[in-house]
Parts: C-alpha cells; structure tokens; sequence
C-alpha cells in the first residue's frame, strides 16, 4: 500500500475503507495459468477535478502523441514487446486481436489521426497509456458495487452499454477474461471495452486506474507508469490523493 500526499497535506482520503476495498481486489486463478506473469497496478485517487478537456489535459495529451509518434515512427505498433505479449494473451481466451485490440495498441494506431479527445481524466490517462506502452483504464469508483475481480466469465455476467443510444445489456462469452464488480462485468477482453455504468464522467471525483502489466514489462516500469499518472493527476487536480496496490499471482 502506498500513499501519496500533495505537498504534505495530510491524508483526508478514506483509508481504511480504500485499504479494505484495494485488499479484496483479486485475480483468479484461472486468468493466472493463462498468463502467471500478469500483474495489475491499481491507483485510486480522490479530490480528481473532472470535466471536459481543457488547457492541460490537452497538454498533456498532445506531448504524449508526440513522443509515441517518435518512439513508432520506424516500428509497427504490434511488433513492440509488450503489445506483442497483449496479442498472445487475448488469444490465450479466444480472442481475435485483429478484429478486438489491447487497449493500449488501438490508441497507437490511431496516432496518425490524433487520439480522440474524450473528457479531461480519460484524456490523462490515455497520455499514460501511450507514453509507456500499457493498457491503462480509469473508472467512476463511486458506482462500483463490491470489490474489483478480474476473471474468466461464465457467460451469463451482464455488461451495460449503449447500443443506439439507449441502454442495453450484453454478456461476455464464457471463458473471456473481464474485470468484473458484484453488479457485472465492467470491462470486457481484459482491456478492450468498458460499461457504461462504471465509465468516467464530468462529474468523477474519485476513480479507479488499472495498469494492466506482462512480462516484457519490468516492474520498475509499471511503477514508473503509476508514478506518472499519479504526478499528472495531482498537477492537474491541485490536493488529490492517490493510494496504490500492486495486485499479482
């Protein structure tokens, strides 16, 4: 467990139940035979301040395209070490990485156009997941029912989203890897897509981040990631304050 104050302010953030709530997230074993060297990163941070895109967000965003752009200008995307391990692992459950794309990789290969500009937090932490080569995800901690599990689906989980602009359910297929809460899936494919109900928004002030790690990925490198997003969430959310678990097999 670590704890980040800014600039020395005392922690006001919930401890213990954030302890309590970090403590019961957990990977099951059946996603461990799939990959043993998978670690997840998770950063819960409080005081976030949300809305649509601004000055900084931008910033930020744009000087991380710069330096992905840099870094692939001479490789394909796919062919670097920790995408390349993404692909082997969703093929490991039976996806298709072709056709549904670690998160990660479907935000480089939009790099020639520019990333979508989504809201001011999505916008930070896709900056995080760009610079350092990661699927990284954020989610509204505030409509999360029990604790976070990434598993292997039955099939019969719901999953919200919205198809033509109305709500509507759909279920994993079984054996899929998914992040799940009591209430449902609230991320399919391990890091493809998230549900609606559980999605950042402009009124988020409390959030959850999951750094999604393999192999090729050394663990002062996922460190490093974490610090950075919790460095540019503090900078743009002057008083935030994060709390970080590492969760491995």
């Amino acid at each position: 467990m670590k704890v980040t104050c800014h600039l020395g302010v005392p922690v006001s953030l919930d401890a213990l139940d954030t302890k309590r709530w970090l403590d019961a997230a957990s990977i099951d074993p059946a996603v461990l035979e799939l990959r043993p060297d998978y670690r997840a990163l998770l950063i819960v941070a409080d005081g976030l301040r949300p809305g649509p895109g601004d000055d900084f967000s931008e910033r930020v965003l744009a000087a991380a395209e710069t330096q992905a752009r840099a870094r692939f200008a001479d490789t394909p995307v796919e062919e670097h070490p920790h995408l390349a391990a993404w692909r082997d692992a969703f093929r490991a459950f039976g996806a298709k990485p072709q056709r549904t794309r670690p998160s990660a990789e479907a935000l480089l290969r939009r790099l020639d156009a520019g990333l979508p500009r989504v809201d001011r937090l999505t916008d930070l932490y896709n900056a995080v997941s760009i610079a350092h080569v990661l699927p990284l995800g954020g989610e509204d901690l505030d409509h999360y029912q029990g604790a976070a599990r990434l598993v292997r689906a039955d099939g019969t989980e719901p999953f919200e989203i919205t198809a033509g602009g109305e709500p509507a359910v759909e279920n994993p297929r079984p054996g899929e890897v998914v992040w799940r809460d009591d209430a449902g899936v609230t991320c399919r494919r391990w890091n493809w897509r998230q549900c609606v109900r559980t999605r950042l928004t402009h009124d988020t002030t409390r959030a959850m981040f999951v750094f999604d790690a393999l192999g090729p990925m050394t663990d002062d490198e996922l460190a490093a990631a974490g610090d950075a997003l919790t460095a540019t969430l503090v900078e743009g959310s002057p008083g935030a304050q994060t709390v970080s678990r590492i969760v491995a097999g």
